[in-house]
């Protein structure tokens, strides 16, 4: 009797009974227990990231205690700091602290400084993409601050030695509003009349590393809008908004390029921020 390969697959039509079960189940044992193995581990690391250390041709690794020699008052913040949250004791730490996002810094430490022997994210964010993966995702989208293109960096909006990394800490309230108007001034105002929005902060309307609509808004049209501004359908076909009937107006476009409330952030005129 011909031995049977247990590497060919199974055959098409089924003998019957169940004997055609074995065949395949030899099949699927022997043929994929390698690939099978490798299938595994690759598939109970799809949720994870794997952030392998930055590297410097000819550099080692010193550990924090060589930074501190020179760069003093940025170590002894940076126990405030989110990314403090990195650094780990013993050996463990080695890889991480300041080196974590600089590299490693034997020949700068050899040196006495130096800008070709260290690595900076404020002139690469290809170092901060090594963490936040899902921020280079965003940055790639049509509409972005322009940090991958070399004009700003990340260190430009979040504070990476001391404190929260993100402006305003967990209630991204005032601070954040103060972060976007060190660019954006016109924006910023103040305004006699204030839409409620630019309270809550810049996020309740715009996506700050990047958005499929233009302005980097969240939502695209008049759906942006009417997230907060209720509307209110008294009668088929019309749409009534803040008590007034809109069904006309929504065909125009969104709500600000319509030409009625286009100014969106504020205005000293009135309180509908028409102008």
């Amino acid at each position: 009797m011909k031995a049977e390969n247990p590497h060919n697959p199974p055959p098409t039509h089924a003998p019957a009974g169940r004997d055609w079960l074995a065949p395949v189940v030899r099949w699927c044992v022997v043929g994929f227990g390698t690939l099978g193995a490798a299938g595994m581990i690759s598939c109970a690391s799809v949720s994870r990231t794997v952030v392998t250390p930055l590297t410097i041709p000819g550099a080692e690794f010193v550990g924090n205690e060589n930074c501190a020699q020179c760069h003093a008052e940025l170590v002894r913040d940076f126990k405030t700091s989110t990314h403090a949250r990195l650094q780990a004791k013993g050996t463990n730490a080695m890889h991480l602290g300041c080196e974590a996002c600089h590299g490693p810094g034997s020949l700068h430490a050899q040196a006495g400084g130096g800008r070709q022997n260290i690595l900076n994210p404020r002139r690469d964010s290809d170092t901060c993409f090594q963490c936040h993966l899902d921020k280079r995702g965003e940055f790639a989208l049509p509409h972005h601050h322009p940090v991958t293109e070399g004009k700003m960096s990340c260190g430009d909006c979040h504070h990476p030695h001391k404190g929260s990394a993100i402006a305003g800490g967990g209630t991204h309230l005032a601070s954040e509003h103060e972060t976007c108007a060190k660019c954006h001034t016109a924006q910023g105002g103040p305004f006699v009349f204030e839409h409620e929005a630019v309270r809550e902060g810049c996020t309740a309307c715009h996506k700050p590393h990047g958005s499929v609509n233009r302005k980097m808004l969240t939502e695209r049209n008049a759906t942006l809008c009417l997230k907060c501004h209720f509307q209110q359908q008294a009668a088929a076909g019309s749409v009534f908004i803040g008590g007034r009937d809109h069904t006309a107006f929504l065909t125009r476009g969104s709500c600000f390029s319509g030409g009625c409330h286009e100014a969106v952030h504020g205005s000293n005129i009135g309180s509908s921020l028409r102008f």
